[in-house]
């Protein structure tokens, strides 16, 4: 029998990683610290921050131990419920202005999640190498969770969105709620109140997400762009602006002239979007155990709205954590 060609030690390697990752992770989801999820029954606590025991956990492991950064490398950062789907439509069309007409653009026809690789979960069943450069990737993972390549990276760029956190655990809790199983014992909203209070919630804790992400910008402001919801909504053009001249994108006077920002803010709006067919229909299967409905994506998008959910005991106590954890850090949550 002759040597093994090239294609044939690559396919050998690929299953002896699997193979190691796979004896890991369930080694790990049986020996690590759980709590209560909403989504699924339980999460398991990785290095400070909490999975799901499915495959997108196994996929951050894939991510630690194979991920090779790129000088071209962008990721879009962020919690989950923060307003990543507004931010990936945004630099979507942002970076890809030259190539779409806005009549037949792909976010038309194509839920935005679908427009770039989701790294947490492509990674267990994809090439993530054969992807062409620029790779425009997006990850809910914490920022010491990211493949070590791309934190030492001094040239892929990483744009980080936040949002206030009473917001954020409304609009996850009713995300969350539509795709908990009916199988599964169902969880109040004040039961899930306390789980994120204590830190208990898909890829966090919350506090710890974003403060990992700010001080990593302190650090690197050439490397990570920060940006707050709420900011972005009171003035979008700004923030796209900004967010193209940070991915080296810059929009020149004369796209300015003829409106291109606003095309895009129009093309990627809250109305535009949840008026389209594909986000109306259908659904984005991240990994086998999670497929989620696109219309699922999209519920309000507004500032401000869980004072209309949250009672003022609530009210009082998220805002006193918020103001012990930001303590000494100089960040503030949008408003």
């Amino acid at each position: 029998m002759g040597p093994s060609l090239p294609s044939q030690q690559s396919n050998i390697i690929e299953e002896n990683v699997h193979e190691k990752i796979n004896q890991q992770f369930e080694e790990l989801i049986t020996t690590l610290p759980s709590d209560k999820g909403l989504i699924v029954p339980t999460l398991i606590n990785y290095k400070g921050f909490w999975y799901p025991p499915v495959s997108i956990f196994k996929g951050v492991l894939l991510m630690q131990d194979q991920f090779k950064a790129r000088s071209t490398d962008i990721f879009l950062c962020s919690a989950p419920k923060t307003g990543t789907t507004w931010l990936k439509a945004l630099t979507f069309a942002t970076m890809n202005r030259s190539k779409f007409e806005f009549a037949t653009h792909p976010l038309l026809t194509t839920v935005p999640h679908n427009c770039m690789p989701y790294l947490d979960a492509y990674i267990t069943d994809h090439d993530v190498e054969a992807l062409p450069s620029p790779r425009l990737l997006s990850s809910h993972s914490a920022y010491s969770l990211l493949p070590k390549s791309t934190r030492e990276s001094p040239d892929c760029k990483i744009v980080y969105i936040c949002r206030n956190p009473k917001d954020v655990f409304v609009s996850d809790y009713f995300f969350s709620m539509k795709l908990r199983a009916p199988m599964f014992p169902p969880i109040s909203m004040e039961e899930a109140f306390d789980l994120f209070c204590k830190g208990v919630c898909m890829y966090g804790p919350y506090f710890e997400h974003v403060l990992g992400y700010w001080k990593a910008r302190l650090e690197s402001p050439e490397k990570i762009l920060f940006l707050k919801y709420e900011e972005m909504r009171r003035d979008p053009v700004k923030h796209v602006k900004h967010l193209a001249e940070f991915l080296g994108k810059p929009f020149s006077a004369e796209e300015e002239k003829a409106g291109v920002i606003e095309e895009i803010l129009k093309l990627c709006s809250f109305d535009k979007l949840t008026s389209l067919e594909v986000n109306k229909t259908g659904k984005v299967t991240f990994v086998p155990e999670m497929a989620v409905g696109n219309e699922t994506f999209y519920r309000k998008g507004k500032v401000g709205d869980s004072k209309n959910h949250l009672t003022p005991e609530m009210i009082e106590r998220l805002d006193k954590i918020t103001e012990e954890k930001l303590k000494g850090t100089g960040f503030a949550f949008g408003e």
